[in-house]
């Protein structure tokens, strides 16, 4: 599940490494009253932000063997190093200190099993914090935890020593002392500067064997940690099988673990739905495909289905093969049947983000034209509404919904208000050349309207001149260059569909069913819908090769009645409920998910109707039409977001705005485009924290000049930012009073909307397979996982 949605690990690694995304809207508009949501709408967040299948421990049996997949192998297991990631996370929570855990309203909690108190001690002259630690805490080596461990961890991360190969030092860096207090289990941390985050630090906490030398830091637990404090141990770290064993920690003196052993099993998303269907594992994210397939299987198998035996008249070896396909698919469904799909809105936000470094949207009038033009509202609803999920927007880019002081601050943007979008242009110098037109029907060989030549380059309509400003520069093209994706747009652009006026199909039926869970009758709707289309484009390719086999015409003929056949064929599976490979697909598996992503290439199209084709004008500036280049994603698990960005597109268009859609890989997606600044429009998700004054200062502060003249950007890859916003970071970071730091983020987030650089659009589904016996444990949301509460059901 993507949404590159390229998301970097959650919470502890996150704090560290915010430069993996997973994935935009100034003149400084009034701040809005920070008010934040009612208690009834906030305690309907956080029950949307969680579902773990929650079961009081004396209900689950004690043992067993926890499967768990994750994306990869740790790059390391020191969760303060470049390379960490989330499943280094996941082990450091399960076999690592936690002073402070986080609840489901992404709050930071005491963490009793460590803690037995920590409190700020002083405020003047200078901060200072007093923990006591549980006297029966101790290392799995049966050694102590005590102030030693404190101070060996500050000294290894306060950034004074290069020796140390630390990915920061955030918060670190602010303490002045460390040192033992009335006895060996009292810490006294002094700070230089006043930190309001300090219940960030020392979690995870390693022990001084770890942090005691540069040595065993750099390299001594990238592979192994031979010492641990939780509830589970490391094992064995497997590369070759791609798993880490975590097993009981005897020496473990809270609630004893419930399960024997955890088995971190490395396996990429594409192969988990088969995992799943063959029992292999126990727990699993997966995207909306997988978690439709489960949820597939629990409904009863239609009479003469597939999966029920009968495969209806056929000969002798037909039905021998059926029979088998129909053994396996019943062995499948079975599998199946075992899990539940655990559903949340994820602590991650997916934003629409504006490079304001060069070019048009370097002007902040643009920026704020462009966010003025989206309804975010049917953004969220395309991605969260088929999954039954809260989907109002995201009104913050710092907090979550349900999360404590979340506010909606979209106030200091403004709605969505296409003749504001359009006034904004205007004032920028973006202009239309006249009133929204009609444009007489087009007949092959006649003139473009404003004399842009087609994409053959004989004059004809250019699609990037269309109703919606939509072009995508990754179609697939024919073997005479023309896109065979879209017959709406190609060859002589005649196809259509009767009846729609002049609205663009997209307006008609939702995008947002690629792969979603209980989506059947809008994939259906929109299949038929494309077969339509494909079948009139080959109708009208076929009068114009006139019965010449050989020419171009014809070549599109054939690819059409063959598109058409395949988006039916999908349309009929869709209906019967059946899995299996479109008609003319070749066995392909992945056959049935393109041909619903081509059916809504063809809807976000604008359609004719009665000879004329609607076009609005392009806005342009110096006689030149404003373009920007959108770039998304182009692997098999970034459908959801392709969908998001065509919705995006055809917002844009209404307003004047062309959009350039480049779709590139997955692998290099955000190093070589986002990172880089190699985009104008891009989505891409960045995780929640329950510390944003201190964890979101890098992804928003304004870029700054570095000695050999290139930028300094951090993570603000949208190079948008202002000083006032880095103050109120910097003010939010050092105020103790909890209230006033909350106030001060809240104004933060104003201007950041305000700024336009980065536009939140919805918080990103979070689905977990579960087998159906196992207990707390699913879609975590914010909260810290209670490893040693998980288990099965007795």
């Amino acid at each position: 599940m993507t949404d590159h949605d390229h998301l970097a690990g959650r919470r502890a690694v996150c704090r560290r490494r915010r430069c993996a995304a997973l994935i935009a809207a100034g003149v400084l508009l009034p701040l809005p009253a920070l008010t934040g949501c009612s208690e009834d709408d906030r305690e309907a967040s956080v029950a949307a932000s969680q579902d773990i299948a929650p079961a009081p421990r004396g209900e689950l049996k004690s043992g067993g063997t926890l499967r768990w997949a994750v994306d990869a192998m740790p790059g390391t297991l020191n969760a303060f190093q470049a390379d960490a990631d989330a499943t280094t996370a996941r082990i450091a929570g399960a076999v690592l200190p936690s002073m402070f855990t986080i609840d489901a309203s992404g709050r930071p909690q005491r963490n009793a099993d460590f803690l037995d108190a920590a409190d700020v001690s002083s405020r003047d002259p200078k901060q200072g914090v007093t923990y006591k630690i549980n006297p029966k805490a101790r290392w799995s080596d049966g050694t102590a935890i005590t102030a030693a461990d404190f101070v060996a961890q500050w000294t290894a991360l306060r950034g004074k020593s290069n020796a140390y190969w630390t990915a920061r030092n955030a918060g670190y860096d602010r303490i002045g002392k460390v040192a033992q207090g009335a006895n060996a289990h009292e810490v006294k941390v002094t700070f230089a500067r006043r930190y309001a985050d300090w219940r960030s630090l020392f979690t995870p906490l390693y022990p001084k064997s770890v942090m005691g030398s540069a040595n065993a830091f750099n390299d001594g637990a990238r592979e192994q940690l031979e010492v641990g404090a939780g509830p589970f141990l490391v094992q064995k770290r497997d590369a070759k099988e791609g798993r880490v064993i975590l097993v009981r920690n005897p020496r473990w003196w809270g609630d004893p673990a419930k399960l024997k052993r955890i088995v971190l099993q490395s396996l990429p998303g594409d192969k988990r739905a088969a995992a799943l269907a063959e029992g292999s594992v126990d727990v699993a994210a997966v995207d909306q495909i997988a978690a439709k397939r489960v949820a597939s299987a629990r409904r009863p198998a239609a009479s003469g289905s597939p999966a029920d035996g009968h495969a209806g008249p056929q000969g002798d070896g037909a039905r021998a093969g059926a029979r088998t396909d129909a053994r396996a698919a019943a062995a499948e469904t079975t599998a199946l049947r075992g899990y539940t799909i655990r559903k949340a809105l994820e602590p991650a936000y997916t934003q629409l983000a504006l490079n304001g470094s060069s070019g048009p949207l370097a002007d902040d009038r643009v920026r704020r034209a462009v966010a003025r033009a989206l309804d975010r509202q049917a953004l969220a609803d395309t991605v969260l509404k088929p999954l039954d999920l809260p989907s109002k927007p995201l009104g913050s880019h710092l907090l979550m919904a349900g999360q404590y002081g979340y506010a909606d601050h979209s106030a200091a943007l403004g709605d969505q208000d296409s003749g504001a979008a359009k006034a904004l242009l205007a004032d920028a110098g973006w202009k239309s050349d006249g009133a929204d037109h009609q444009q007489a029907g087009e007949k092959p060989g006649a003139p473009a309207p404003d004399g842009y030549p087609d994409e053959d380059g004989e004059g004809r309509p250019d699609d990037r001149y269309a109703e919606d400003g939509y072009r995508d520069d990754s179609a697939e093209d024919g073997p005479d260059g023309s896109d065979d994706r879209n017959p709406a747009r190609a060859g002589r652009g005649h196809a259509g569909a009767p009846g729609r006026g002049d609205r663009p199909a997209a307006a008609e039926a939702p995008l947002s069913f690629t792969g979603a869970v209980g989506s059947e009758v809008q994939q259906s709707a929109l299949l038929r819908q494309s077969a339509s289309f494909y079948k009139q484009a080959a109708a009208s390719e076929k009068a114009d090769a006139d019965g010449d086999t050989e020419s171009a015409a014809y070549a599109k003929y054939k690819r059409y009645k063959k598109r058409a056949a395949e988006a039916l064929g999908a349309a009929e599976q869709v209906e019967t409920g059946q899995t299996g490979q479109l008609p003319g697909s070749g066995g392909h598996p992945g056959a049935r998910h393109a041909a619903v992503e081509r059916a809504a290439d063809a809807a976000a199209a604008p359609q004719p109707a009665d000879g004329k084709t609607s076009r609005i004008a392009a806005v342009k500036k110096n006689g030149k039409p404003l373009t920007l280049r959108f770039v998304l994603p182009d692997g098999a698990g970034s459908e959801q977001l392709r969908t998001v960005g065509r919705r995006i597109a055809s917002m844009l268009g209404k307003i004047g705005v062309q959009t350039s859609l480049q779709r590139v890989s997955d692998a290099s997606y955000f190093q070589d485009h986002i990172a880089s600044g190699d985009y104008d429009l891009a989505l891409y998700s960045w995780p929640g924290t329950a510390y944003p004054a201190t964890d979101a200062r890098p992804i928003y502060a304004k870029p700054q000049p570095a000695p050999d003249g290139s930028l300094t950007v951090e993570q603000n890859y949208t190079r948008v930012g202002t000083d006032h916003i880095d103050q109120l970071f910097d003010q939010a970071a050092s105020e103790l009073d909890e209230g006033a730091s909350h106030t001060l983020v809240a104004q933060a987030d104003a201007r950041i909307w305000a700024a336009a650089g980065s536009i939140p659009l919805y918080q990103r589904p979070e689905l977990v397979a579960t087998k159906k016996s196992l207990a707390n444990v699913g879609a975590f949301g914010f909260a810290t996982p209670r490893f040693q509460d998980i288990g099965y059901r007795k």
